[in-house]
């Protein structure tokens, strides 16, 4: 009964959404083509529900390039608004999440919820120790329990222990909690360029330093 009001919501909520922001949404999708060459989304490979992969759907904020080219293990963190990647109209669509919008035609089609863990990379998946798995249990959201805790400053392990905990605790009533307080921490713009935590990688490769270590 559960997963049926949350499926409900999620397309009520999408769909609602999507007609009432299309002015807005064209609106920005001009300004990206007026600002740099290239898509005007930009279509990347996630992992969601039981491990399956799907295409998540962002405004382009950077420089045209191909995301299937992008070498996730090398890719350098974003940083601050003076990222020479970021583009002018990307800088604003990151400071108010309005690059992450489009991600409700992956709610409406059922890729995604509107509240649940982030969409990982395939790359990110072997890192995700066995205790940690349930966070697949769930549809990636496009908010969730560690957005509301600090988005970015977070590091690995406490994003993977707050999705778990999502995971255990999801409600409807919960969801529409972590909403409002997803509303806050938008409109203040927390967590967004802060001091980051432990990324995916830094912690991937205190792993293999540690495997290297003990075969020593």
């Amino acid at each position: 009964m559960n997963a049926t009001l949350k499926r409900l919501f999620d397309i009520l909520a999408s769909l609602g959404a999507l007609l009432a922001l299309t002015p807005l949404l064209l609106l920005i999708a001009t300004a990206i083509r007026l600002d740099s060459p290239g898509p005007v989304l930009f279509r990347q490979r996630r992992i969601g529900l039981h491990g399956q992969p799907f295409r998540v759907l962002k405004f382009r904020t950077m420089v045209d390039r191909d995301p299937d080219a992008i070498d996730q293990h090398q890719e350098q963190v974003v940083s601050a608004g003076i990222d020479p990647r970021i583009t002018r109209v990307g800088r604003l669509l990151r400071a108010t999440s309005l690059d992450e919008v489009p991600q409700l035609w992956n709610i409406l089609r059922g890729d995604m919820s509107v509240v649940g863990p982030r969409p990982i990379l395939p790359e990110q998946v072997e890192v995700v120790p066995p205790s940690y798995a349930s966070r697949f249990d769930v549809r990636p959201g496009l908010t969730g329990l560690a957005q509301v805790r600090g988005r970015r400053t977070l590091g690995w392990i406490q994003q993977l222990e707050a999705d778990t905990e999502y995971a255990a605790r999801h409600h409807l009533l919960y969801d529409l909690g972590l909403i409002l307080k997803t509303v806050h921490v938008v409109l203040t713009g927390q967590g967004i360029y802060g001091e980051a935590g432990v990324n995916w990688r830094t912690y991937r490769d205190s792993l293999r330093n540690r495997q290297q270590g003990d075969t020593k």
